[in-house]
């Protein structure tokens, strides 16, 4: 069984991804200082809590163990707050990474999988979006993720050092057994704050944004679950094992929905009223984001499971409801 380096995975996309890791025969070892992750989402799992930007600690463990590969996961994932502290991203998503990837070359392991993002595109010119699309982010997060790319391919091309960037859109759902779920404080993503109006009837899910050039002038996002994310994780690390090539993929359904379709999906799903404020636009939002995955399709043998809005949410309404019972 070859060993997986997965940092950052005792959050939300990275324990999902360990679950799959072990279900297709490979070893995964958990690396997550536990600022925003929780040991709970790995138990049963190896854990070494670390720091990705402690280069003696990194070097030690790829020491010890025979790694093949590193999936990194251990990003600042908040558009919003990114404009309001940009050096705390650049600093944990670049300055850090940087440090991983020098710890990862001083020891050997030249095998990286990287959780991008569409953020990378800023707006985009083509819809869906394709992997050859220009990279142009308007935010600092997008931006720190386009850095990354940009390290990875120089890397590629001076050392034998391969990598897959996987550049997803709105990663939602929980896993269907409802143990692990989405879960980030402060909370900022879409679905998980429209079922906390579901559940509570004093709070207000803000709609940020009400006059894009859209169907109902709301955001349009490509909604994908988080497990099927996942299983491209896997197929991406399979390819990458065996080919030995740096690519990049993009991991979305295809299908867009707007902020106002995903309120009454939760809605339809929920049975319950849902309060809702227009509030203006967040800096850095493009008005549309959608992915073009025929790629990963066809290189990988990937396909979603979940294609309809209403079975993402299902899960996650079955997540929430257990999450709350107890205190994540």
């Amino acid at each position: 069984m070859r060993e997986i380096l997965v940092t950052g995975g005792a959050g939300y996309i990275g324990s999902h991804v360990v679950r799959a890791l072990e279900a297709r025969g490979f070893a995964p070892v958990i690396y997550d200082n536990l600022s925003t992750g929780f040991r709970d989402f790995v138990r049963g799992f190896e854990l070494v809590q670390g720091s990705i930007g402690d280069y003696e600690t990194l070097c030690a463990l790829f020491r010890e163990r025979e790694i093949a590969c590193v999936m990194n996961f251990a990003s600042f994932i908040a558009v919003g707050e990114s404009v309001e502290l940009p050096l705390r991203y650049y600093e944990n998503n670049v300055s850090r990474t940087v440090t991983l990837l020098r710890a990862m070359l001083d020891s050997g392991v030249k095998r990286f999988i990287f959780s991008s993002s569409a953020a990378v595109y800023g707006e985009p010119e083509i819809v869906p979006i394709p992997e050859d699309a220009r990279l142009c982010p308007t935010s600092p997060y997008g931006r720190t993720k386009h850095f990354v790319e940009e390290i990875l391919r120089d890397l590629d091309v001076s050392s034998e050092f391969r990598s897959v960037s996987l550049r997803y859109f709105n990663a939602a759902g929980a896993h269907p057994s409802g143990e692990i779920g989405e879960s980030h404080v402060p909370e900022t993503h879409l679905i998980p704050l429209v079922m906390r109006a579901a559940m509570d009837e004093s709070y207000r899910i803000k709609v940020f944004g009400t006059d894009y050039d859209t169907r109902d002038g709301t955001c349009v996002r490509d909604y994908i679950h988080v497990n099927d994310l996942a299983d491209a994780h896997v197929l991406a690390l399979e390819k990458l094992l065996e080919e030995d090539r740096t690519l990049a993929y993009n991991l979305g359904n295809g299908s867009g929905f707007t902020v106002r379709e995903v309120i009454e999906s939760v809605r339809r799903v929920t049975g319950r009223a849902i309060g809702q404020i227009d509030a203006p636009r967040r800096p850095g939002d493009p008005a549309s984001l959608i992915a073009s995955s025929d790629r990963a399709v066809k290189e990988l043998g990937w396909k979603p499971r979940y294609a309809e809005l209403d079975s993402i949410v299902e899960t996650a309404w079955r997540w929430e409801s257990r999450r709350l019972r107890k205190g994540y």
